[in-house]
């Protein structure tokens, strides 16, 4: 059990590794807002999702099928999280708000941290922000899985902190605070730091030029 939990661990750190050139260059990507301007045209193809297969906060399935076709915004965080965790998914919930319920957007949140986090452990943290379950998914499910869809496809990173440069019990991980755009085509479209104060109207007009572009 401690071997695999070592080699999973490692693939974190060698897929963060592979991917440090890229995530330099995509996860700080700014997509701002002019008017004179195209958004979209501002907005280079970072990559490709592929088909996934994880577990949502209701116990059941959730895959590319969900968000296939659909505008959709990503972001990792893990419930104990002592730090940027709760304002990051604040700011999520903030993001389904200004959307209506019927709109073709949808919002993924993965784990870091699928031992604990299980599925009735997300299904109460994203009550507490007012999570819509037919729009927000909560995703958990094998470390494997979820770090080929976090890194290779969403190019969001996350390490595992050393037991010495912990602050708390909690302090587990270090993860991206970046949340990703993608597009009805499951290519990633953008990133945005998530704890700027200019984000969330940046994501809004973003999104809103994608659903513009391709509305059906």
């Amino acid at each position: 059990m401690v071997a695999k939990q070592s080699s999973l661990v490692s693939w974190f750190v060698w897929g963060l590794l592979g991917l440090t050139v890229l995530a330099i260059s995509v996860l700080y990507v700014r997509t701002r807002s002019n008017q004179s301007v195209h958004i979209t045209d501002r907005m280079p193809v970072y990559g490709r999702v592929e088909s996934f297969r994880l577990t949502n906060q209701l116990g059941t399935v959730s895959s590319f099928a969900d968000v296939a076709g659909k505008v959709w915004i990503a972001n990792i965080i893990f419930t104990r999280c002592p730090g940027p965790c709760p304002r990051m998914t604040e700011r999520m919930a903030a993001l389904q708000k200004s959307f209506p319920a019927d709109s073709p957007i949808r919002f993924v949140t993965l784990t870091t941290d699928p031992t604990h986090d299980t599925s009735p452990v997300l299904k109460r943290f994203s009550e507490r922000f007012g999570a819509d379950p037919s729009r927000w998914f909560f995703m958990t499910g094998p470390m494997k899985e979820i770090a080929k869809l976090a890194l290779e496809g969403l190019k969001l990173t996350a390490l595992e902190k050393d037991a010495d440069q912990r602050t708390s019990p909690d302090d587990l991980f270090i993860h991206s605070t970046v949340f990703i755009l993608v597009d009805q085509k499951g290519r990633v479209r953008g990133s945005f730091e998530s704890l700027e104060p200019e984000f969330h109207d940046q994501v809004v007009s973003a999104v809103n030029a994608l659903v513009r572009t391709n509305p059906h």
